[in-house]
């Protein structure tokens, strides 16, 4: 990186924490010193359009269902996960509501069972030596097993939930130690919970290898620091992030649900995959990773 584009982002490299602790703060639900309007029942024409989507759809076609409990291994346990400050940075009883079958007249039937496809969360058998931990974030954390050692590829959107989803791996699997974590592109959600599972010390010291696409950093805080408030505000408007979860609030964001605040942190990583691929500092297998520059934002 050029001295003339070293101070820039520096400051952004400090305003990171400020930015992503307010786009965590705005996935938390409304707060009870000020609560929402009570909200209103289906009207006439939004109960007959949810209806009109349950003749016009295979709503029989549980495909899907089984298709999402494939592989599983185990379930995380009943209840929350929560910070260091006893802070919940994940309920899962939080939309318990969705259990019932039918859609209520207030929900579209399409996002009714897709929200309940997300809540199958857990450990998941992708295949030998390739588990995936589904549910407890934005995202998915991959876990590559080796002969004495794990790569970790997407550690989630907050530490919280990263810790929380290795434990649950590290509850059914030998405890090997995590020799390399992978981001596979600069959204947040798949390098903000590094932290929960790898400590900057033991990347410092080589202990653990940090991949990432070439340009990653300048995009990470392109995105998530010079645009992040604008997004995070934007997203209040398009999943309801502030809402109480209910049948007349918050149902689920389209591909999951967001964490509460939490902490999002990010590992600098020292390892940059600027060739067509790169062998992750693995164990008995060699993973490669596959590398692109990451990917210029086009305005919108």
């Amino acid at each position: 990186m050029s001295r003339r584009r070293t101070l820039p982002v520096i400051l952004a490299l400090a305003a990171f924490q400020l930015s992503t602790a307010q786009a965590q703060t705005a996935s938390a639900p409304a707060s009870p010193a000020s609560p929402a309007s009570p909200a209103s029942p289906a009207s006439p024409a939004t109960t007959q359009a949810n209806a009109a989507w349950l003749q016009a759809l295979p709503f029989s076609d549980r495909q899907d269902f089984e298709d999402a409990r494939r592989g599983l291994v185990a379930r995380f346990p009943e209840g929350t996960i929560r910070g260091a400050q006893g802070r919940v940075a994940w309920d899962f009883n939080a939309y318990a509501f969705e259990r019932a079958d039918a859609a209520p007249a207030t929900v579209n039937p399409s996002l009714w069972r897709l929200a309940q496809l997300n809540n199958e969360a857990g450990l998941f058998k992708v295949t030998d030596r390739l588990y995936q931990v589904r549910g407890a974030d934005l995202s998915n954390m991959n876990i590559i097993e080796g002969d004495t050692g794990i790569i970790v590829m997407d550690p989630l959107i907050v530490a919280e939930t990263a810790h929380a989803a290795l434990e649950l791996y590290y509850a059914h699997r030998p405890r090997k130690p995590v020799v390399a974590v992978i981001y596979t592109h600069s959204h947040v959600d798949h390098f903000g919970g590094a932290k929960g599972i790898v400590s900057e010390a033991d990347v410092k010291a080589g202990k653990v290898a940090v991949i990432a696409p070439a340009g990653f950093m300048e995009e990470a805080i392109s995105e998530n620091v010079l645009a992040g408030n604008a997004m995070s505000r934007r997203a209040q408007y398009m999943y309801g992030t502030s809402l109480p979860r209910s049948a007349t609030g918050q149902v689920d964001a389209g591909w999951a649900r967001p964490p509460r605040a939490a902490r999002s942190r990010c590992l600098r990583p020292p390892i940059s995959s600027a060739r067509p691929s790169t062998p992750a500092a693995s164990t008995a297998s060699t993973s490669s990773s596959s590398s692109r520059p990451a990917p210029r934002r086009r305005p919108r």
